[in-house]
């Protein structure tokens, strides 16, 4: 029959019978759908990895991430750090769709509860690395300085075999010793930073500080130089931390420059003894010669005593307006002031050698 034969014709010996044609096609919408349904599932797992906060963070960590780490090396800090990463594929296509690929900066950061991966990479595309802080104190001495500094962890330490002669030539100050020359505050560095590098902050801010507040003293000081005002205020910091008294206690030394008084301030002697001193001032320490010794010698000392605030600077620039010539000690932080010798003498009966409140 014709039927028969155009039948005949047109089916290739080599095609599967239409039984099995239709098998092969249930296969391979089964395998599409199957497909589809990965992929959905894999871009919905994608989408919940990339704000869902990275686990377990029960508390804050952080990750110190070397120059020229790829994100690769990222995850692996991540998961040394007991975070539970997720996939590396992730990882890179967050970067490539945030822009952030190739754009990692170095750096410690902070893993806080709640941070997620889309966080963490723009945190670290914008260089928010940890700030930690170092409190420089008023009236330390450098030496003391130098030690809290070789304590900070945070710091990379550079100092250890530099002594003080070699440290100021390397901030541009060679000769000038440097005792006083770091402001007392607190300065925000990043891990790795020198302690030469915080101590070249410091220095810079009390080179600044002098020089605003010099040009802006009282007239008629008894000063000829910033330098004295440095000195004179490491006095003011070390003989009170009342800050009322400061500039009471700076205008009674800067009168008593002005007549040719000596100051007569345990402070610097105590400073002269050095290691020779034993916690307690005493009488016969006095007599000890020595260039801050200023019960034997007219004058201020050579150099600073102690690290000054800008408080202790500012009350040397702008002294209170007083007569008193003379202060002693109270026994509860505050001092007793006197005009006269005979006033003076009798607040130190009373209030040191009879130890009266």
């Amino acid at each position: 029959m014709a039927g028969e034969n155009f039948e005949e014709r047109c089916v290739s010996p080599d095609s599967p019978p239409p039984r099995r044609r239709r098998g092969l096609r249930r296969i391979a919408a089964i395998l599409f759908a199957a497909a589809l349904a990965a992929a959905a599932y894999l871009v919905a797992d994608y989408l919940r990895f990339v704000d869902t906060p990275l686990a377990p963070l029960p508390a804050p960590a952080t990750i110190d991430v070397p120059l020229g780490t790829p994100l690769a090396g990222v995850v692996r800090l991540l998961e040394a750090a007991g975070v539970r990463a997720g996939p590396l594929p992730y990882w890179r296509l967050l970067a490539r769709q945030t822009g952030a690929a190739g754009k990692l900066q170095a750096g410690e950061y902070a893993l806080e509860p709640g941070l997620t991966p889309r966080a963490l990479l723009r945190k670290m595309v914008a260089g928010e690395v940890i700030q930690h802080r170092f409190t420089i104190v008023e009236g330390w001495t450098f030496a003391q300085l130098r030690e809290a500094l070789a304590r900070e962890p945070g710091l990379r330490q550079t100092l250890a075999a530099i002594d003080d002669a070699t440290l100021m030539r390397a901030l541009g100050e060679p000769g000038t010793p440097p005792e006083g020359w770091f402001l007392p505050q607190t300065y925000s560095y990043v891990k790795g930073m020198s302690d030469l590098d915080l101590l070249r902050r410091a220095f810079l801010a009390m080179r600044q500080l002098l020089e605003r507040e010099w040009a802006a003293r009282a007239p008629e000081l008894p000063l000829d130089a910033p330098y004295q005002a440095l000195i004179l205020a490491s006095i003011v910091e070390k003989e009170t931390a009342r800050p009322e008294e400061r500039p009471l206690i700076a205008a009674v030394f800067l009168s008593r420059l002005r007549l040719g008084m000596r100051l007569q301030t345990d402070p610097s002697v105590i400073y002269g003894l050095g290691a020779a001193y034993e916690g307690k001032l005493h009488r016969r320490d006095l007599d000890v010669d020595t260039p801050f010794n200023t019960y034997t010698r007219s004058g201020l000392p050579p150099t600073p005593i102690a690290l000054p605030g800008a408080a202790s600077l500012a009350a040397v620039l702008h002294p209170a307006a007083t007569d008193a010539l003379y202060f002693v000690a109270r026994g509860d932080g505050s001092h007793e002031f006197s005009t006269t010798l005979e006033a003076h003498n009798r607040a130190v009966e009373r209030y040191q050698l009879h130890h009266n409140p």
